[in-house]
Order: C-alpha cells, then structure tokens, then sequence
C-alpha cells in the first residue's frame, strides 16, 4: 500500500503559505508506517514544537493502473473520506530553506489520518463535496472538491504517469486554505458535509 499526497492543490492554501501556483500536480509520498490504524491513539512527535493540521479529501484506489489516461479515471476509485495530512511546519520550513526533501516533516509514522469510507456511487456529484474539520468544536477549516487546481482524475492520471497505483493505494488530494497548529489534548473531527468521519485526539 502506497499513501501518494498532492501539495498546493487549493489556490488559497498555496498563498496561504506563500508558495507559488503550481502548473501541474504537486506530488510527494508517505510510506505505509505513517497510516494511523484504527483505534490507535494519536501522540504529538517529539522531534517538532509546531504541529500542523491538514484536512484533505482522500481517495481510495480500487483497480491497479499504469499511464491512465484522465477520461478513465474515475474507474480506478471507488471511495471518499477525509483525513489529515499532519505536518512538522518548523522542521518542513528549517528543510525547505536548506534546499532539501522534506520527507521528514511530513512521512513520519502516524502522519496520516483517515476516516470513514464513503463509496462514490453514494456521492451525488464527485466536483461538489463539501469537507470541513473542527478543532475543539470549533470550525477552522472547510473546502470543496470544486476549488481544487487538479480534479480527482487529473490527479490520478498524473501520479500514473510516474508510478503505478494498486488496489489499496491512497490519495490525499491536498488540503484548503486554515491549515494551523495543534497542541496536546486537541480534539479534531472531520466531516464530508455534516457527516463525521473521524474523531481524534492529540495525546
């Protein structure tokens, strides 16, 4: 299983974060040791003093694929949830200055956060899902399948042109713009319209 993430796809957040529009999908990777399992609890990295949430719709892969063209997409997923891209934002910025990768800040073990699963022939239209996260009951982020930059299928054509997708690969297809810090004893939810999908808390 291969967990692919795709940086800068909502025009906000890239702003946001002062970074560049990007021209095509921005793509990094997780390994599989940073999926969070169920029923584990969530403990704040000792190696950061500035955690970051990043709520993003996740696709599932469901048919394995090579160089797919984006007009047959749609057939290699059949689920939707929403997760959480965690981020060391100091160390991802003290790596970015110094020009290098940083894989360290973001594919650590239990990075990545996933919720329930939503199969796509539930979703009444794939280019209108609402998806918001709530810190402490508070709403701090919220977004749109229709603002992203790369559509669902562009995205994964695109990562099939570099690397094959297999039945069981995820997809975090980027995150809106109200990424923040969260401390010790946080609780966050996310929500694909009013429906949770996900309830964690920082240990």
């Amino acid at each position: 299983m291969k967990i692919f993430c795709v940086g800068r796809n909502y025009v906000a957040h890239a702003l946001e974060l002062g970074n560049e529009v990007p021209d095509e999908p921005v793509i990094f990777m997780k390994p599989k040791s940073a999926l969070l399992q169920a029923h584990t609890p969530f403990y704040y990295p000792e190696f950061t003093n500035e955690l970051h949430y990043e709520a993003e719709l996740v696709l599932r892969i469901s048919k394995n694929g090579k160089y797919i063209q984006e007009r047959f997409a749609s057939k290699y997923y059949d689920a939707v949830s929403v997760g959480i891209d965690f981020t060391a934002r100091d160390v991802q910025n003290d790596l970015k200055a110094k020009g290098l990768p940083w894989e360290k800040a973001k594919a650590w073990d239990n990075s990545a956060v996933v919720g329930k699963w939503i199969p796509l022939q539930n979703i009444k239209n794939k280019k209108d899902i609402n998806f918001s996260l709530k810190k402490n009951g508070e709403l701090v982020q919220e977004g749109n399948s229709g603002l992203m930059i790369n559509n669902f299928d562009k995205v994964v054509a695109h990562i099939s042109n570099y690397f094959s997708v297999n039945i069981g690969d995820l997809i975090f297809t980027g995150t809106p713009a109200g990424v923040g810090e969260c401390v010790v004893g946080d609780e966050l939810e996310g929500f694909i319209d009013q429906e949770s999908m996900f309830q964690i808390e920082i240990k």
